[in-house]
């Protein structure tokens, strides 16, 4: 529909995944076990967390908000992409492009800032084990959940905000959900405070977290180097080695796909890349916790045990 010299669109066409459609059930199956699994997965380790006291730390708690951000944010994107899997018109409307655009990135802030306090909370507990309650308190931890999201709010509502305020001349997005960058490239109107928004914002929301991940590695491995001793060793591994797991599978793809764009980066490497960490990591991240973590493997033993008395009595 056009007003003038300007074109109103009303919903977008997502092109979804580059699949056969010979292939499209098969890979549809695929998918809603992915997601299935990422939702039981993740509401697992929040309901152990929830249930058993042993569990009832700083670490328990940011992962149990971990869990919940990692749930959410498969669901921004999978149900439309297996809606539009079944459907002969793959669209989304304006209001609801936008809205899925928020919480994209939204959900997808908020793990970069759980995965620093995860981080810091190691730090803590390796460099200052005696004093790890006493920094650790329940109010640092409050205020380091609140400040991370509030901090992912203001973020996903100045890009949403700038969206808004943009023209379209296209509406065909070859993607599978409402990215960013592929909205920005369908814009008629000036992008560049956009774009530079994007550059300033990419670096306070990916750039400094990574590094300070890092930096809490770094002085943890100096820490252990100090008194280098094979018990020391097998604690850094136990309990951080879940933590770097999940660290490598999301700020590896994210950074290589938004800050280490290649110039023969093609849409198909693109929308892989997208899916590894919207869809595979939210998927994994209960695996890597669960299969690599005492405390979790005892907690789901005790509630198991503690039903069994119930459902006994």
């Amino acid at each position: 529909m056009k007003m003038g010299n300007r074109t109103v669109i009303s919903e977008f066409i997502l092109l979804g995944l580059p699949i056969d459609p010979d292939q499209r059930d098969l890979f549809y199956a695929l998918f809603l076990a992915m997601y299935v699994t990422t939702i039981l997965g993740n509401l697992l380790i929040i309901v152990l967390i929830h249930l058993d006291s042993h569990l009832h730390t700083p670490m328990y708690l940011f992962l149990s908000n971990l869990s919940f951000s990692d749930l959410c944010f498969s669901s921004v994107t999978m149900p439309k992409l297996l809606q539009n899997m079944q459907s002969q018109v793959p669209s989304i409307p304006y209001a609801g492009c936008l809205t899925q655009m928020y919480f994209f990135l939204f959900f997808g802030d908020l793990e970069s800032f759980l995965l620093v306090a995860m981080a810091y909370d190691r730090y803590v507990a390796i460099c200052f084990p005696l004093h790890y309650t006493t920094i650790m308190s329940p109010k640092l931890c409050f205020s380091l959940l609140v400040l991370s999201w509030v901090l992912t709010m203001f973020h996903a509502v100045l890009h949403t905000l700038l969206m808004a305020r943009l023209c379209f001349c296209a509406n065909t997005i070859p993607h599978f959900f409402c990215d960013i960058s592929a909205l920005l490239k369908l814009a008629c109107s000036d992008t560049q405070v956009n774009e530079l928004v994007i550059f300033i914002m990419g670096g306070l929301i990916l750039v400094i977290p990574f590094l300070l991940i890092i930096t809490s590695y770094a002085r943890i491995v100096s820490s252990i180097l100090k008194v280098p001793s094979a018990i020391g060793i097998c604690k850094v591994f136990s309990t951080c080695g879940s933590h770097l797991s999940v660290v490598s599978l999301f700020y590896g793809t994210v950074i290589g796909l938004y800050l280490c764009p290649s110039a023969n980066n093609s849409t198909v490497k693109e929308t892989i890349m997208a899916m590894m960490y919207t869809v595979v990591t939210p998927m994994l991240n209960p695996f890597i916790y669960s299969l690599r973590n005492k405390d979790m493997k005892g907690a789901l033993r005790r509630v198991i045990c503690r039903k069994k008395i119930t459902f006994s009595v």
